[in-house]
């Protein structure tokens, strides 16, 4: 084994060799206290069969790689162990690529001559970033950089582009100009500066002064010309920039007065006004710009549409912080009822209940208002009773609690409100629906207040056909009992799965309402049900609720019973299911007796006798078309 100094050895200039037969080689280096190694081997049977002369191609002898980071290194030279069938000697040895030919003699007797080798010269052990922070030790100096890409250890110094000299004392400027070393036309257009050099053209001259880009040509007198169109062209682009500027400032003011007169117009000076004061108010409105209600909705785009009415559309909409929220975009404004369109924004915005739907505040700045409302994402009862794709949803305790809490919804607006408010189109539409099936009054699109000291008020009527009053309808008096009405259609909705009013229904069947008043005369209350909703658990419910709906349902408006009323019976029906039912057969035959008793007050204002068969005065009832109302 021999061993050599401290240095490197280059990698890309040597190659590791081996010669002998039944022989190998290693090449091993030190580094960190750790060896590594390489090497090869050259093994044959035949004699010199095989044996490429002036190759070493691995019989005979065979050559490596140099790895890189080989330092401090060592080689050993050993036959096997087994061998007998050589007994010569083995040589291994790093040479420079190229400068050792093989030859079938070296296996006997090796030739005593020197053979080069290739060592890489390089300066200390850190490479060039470990100077970036510490520049103390750095050798190279002015005008030269660091260089460690073809090194293994330390680094070397490299002069500048356009720099010559030793960078170890200091590169110098080579001066190209004078030496020549350059593309101008001439020396005379040609000008130094530091590490390169610039070519230009003389005074009077045109040109880049190179010679591949034309070198210099005179001036023209079109030269002139063109600088004066420059000139002009730069002028006109400044003019209409100017004027493009004035025309935005224009338009900016033009739009924000137009957006006053909408804030104005829509009773947004109103709102400020009595805003400022009222005084203790749980929850102010917010007032949103229009700006912001845009961006929300992707300008209303058609896609964020989510529900529309005869009062106006619902655009879904997603605020700063991805609140999502409903926004209703009204389709007219009258102008001679603005102040109590203020009045009820304030007002509904101080709502704070469970089962109603939010108003969380408006936008007055635009051409129409608009209410922005918490955003309720599971669709409405009317979905979920009609929707072919939920037609599964015959579960009578969702739909019982489903109509308390709207009943409660209702009983809070006409009773502990601050002010009482006629909701005037309950309909199972306007019953939205959360994910845990949660029911939420809303639309209030044709709600009214009702002052304190009013009962009533007389309104044009609005609503949707099936669910509309018959006496709100003769009388144009509007009062709470419209909307026990209404409510009385819901909970036919609820017992029956079917629409109000279609006209694909035979003559008789049209309207619910009717249809459902005649099964009660004819005792077959349970053929009208929803099939699947009926058992034997939830029968008795379903005849209480049955009751209820027939009472809401009277035609003198004064007979029916308030929203507190339907409310707590509703609560007492499902707080009845929750209970052992005792006595069931009993309460059963009570309840068809109180069934034909409220389908008689239905139909002639006073209790009467089953056997009575008077005319209904329910089918009496014109059927007017209302243009718009839903």
């Amino acid at each position: 084994m021999t061993t050599a100094a401290t240095f490197s050895i280059s990698r890309t200039e040597n190659k590791f060799l081996t010669v002998g037969n039944d022989s190998y080689g290693y090449l091993n280096s030190v580094f960190n206290d750790e060896t590594y190694s390489t090497g090869c081997l050259t093994r044959f049977y035949d004699n010199d069969v095989g044996i490429d002369y002036g190759t070493c191609s691995g019989i005979g002898c065979c050559q490596v790689e140099i790895p890189p980071r080989m330092r401090n290194i060592s080689i050993e030279a050993l036959n096997f162990p087994d061998s007998t069938n050589y007994q010569g000697c083995t040589y291994s040895f790093v040479v420079k690529q190229g400068s050792y030919s093989f030859s079938t003699s070296h296996l006997t007797s090796f030739p005593n001559k020197t053979l080069p080798l290739v060592l890489d010269w390089s300066l200390g052990e850190n490479n060039c970033t470990s100077f970036e922070s510490n520049r103390g030790e750095y050798a190279c100096k002015e005008n030269s950089h660091c260089n460690d890409t073809d090194t293994d250890f330390g680094y070397r110094c490299t002069c500048d582009h356009g720099y010559e000299g030793n960078p170890y004392l200091g590169c110098t400027d080579i001066l190209e100009c004078s030496t020549r070393e350059h593309n101008c036309i001439s020396e005379q257009n040609c000008r130094e500066i530091p590490g390169s050099f610039r070519c230009f053209c003389l005074e009077g001259q045109i040109g880049d002064g190179t010679k591949e880009g034309g070198g210099c040509q005179p001036k023209h007198r079109d030269d002139v010309f063109m600088k004066v169109a420059i000139g002009v062209g730069v002028g006109l682009i400044a003019l209409f920039m100017g004027t493009s500027w004035l025309y935005l400032i224009y338009e900016k003011r033009k739009f924000l007065k137009l957006k006053e007169k909408f804030f104005q117009q829509n009773g947004g000076l109103i709102l400020k006004q009595q805003l400022s004061t009222k005084e203790g108010l749980s929850r102010l409105p917010t007032i949103f710009t229009g700006e912001e209600l845009k961006k929300a909705t992707n300008n209303f785009d058609e896609d964020f549409i989510i529900g529309k009415g005869g009062f106006g559309t619902v655009f879904k909409g997603f605020l700063s912080k991805n609140k999502i929220v409903a926004i209703k975009k009204s389709k007219i404004v009258d102008q001679s009822q603005v102040e109590q369109f203020i009045n009820e924004v304030i007002v509904l915005s101080q709502i704070n209940h469970r089962n109603v739907v939010k108003l969380l505040g408006c936008c007055l700045e635009t051409e129409v208002p608009l209410l922005v409302y918490e955003f309720v994402n599971n669709g409405t009862l009317f979905d979920y009773l009609h929707n072919e794709g939920q037609a599964a949803n015959v579960c009578w305790k969702t739909r019982l609690r489903i109509a308390t809490e709207a009943a409660e919804a209702l009983s809070y607006l006409h009773s502990a409100a601050s002010i009482p408010i006629i909701h005037r189109d309950v309909k199972t539409a306007n019953i939205l629906l959360d994910d845990n099936y949660i029911a939420k009054v809303s639309d209030f699109g044709a709600s009214r207040l009702v002052p304190l000291d009013q009962t009533e008020l007389a309104t044009i009527v609005q609503g949707t056909i099936g669910y509309l009053d018959p006496e709100y309808m003769q009388t144009s008096q509007l009062t709470e009992k419209s909307d026990v009405y209404s409510f009385g259609v819901v909970l036919l909705e609820i017992l029956t799965g079917e629409k109000p009013f279609s006209f694909a229904r035979s003559e008789e069947k049209r309207s619910l309402t009717i249809h459902f008043l005649s099964c009660l005369k004819e005792d077959c209350l349970f053929k009208v049900l929803q099939v699947g909703i009926l058992d034997d658990e939830n029968k008795q419910e379903i005849m209480e609720v049955s009751i209820l709906a027939a009472k809401c349902l009277r035609l003198k408006g004064e007979e029916r019973p308030n929203m507190k009323e339907v409310a707590t019976e509703l609560e007492g029906i499902t707080r009845m299911g929750k209970h052992s039912r005792n006595n069931e057969t009993q309460n059963f035959e009570e309840n068809q007796y109180l069934l034909h008793e409220t389908y008689n007050t239905c139909e002639h204002g006073e209790s009467s006798s089953h056997q009575n068969t008077g005319y209904d005065s329910l089918r009496d009832v014109e059927l007017i078309d209302f243009g718009d109302a839903r």
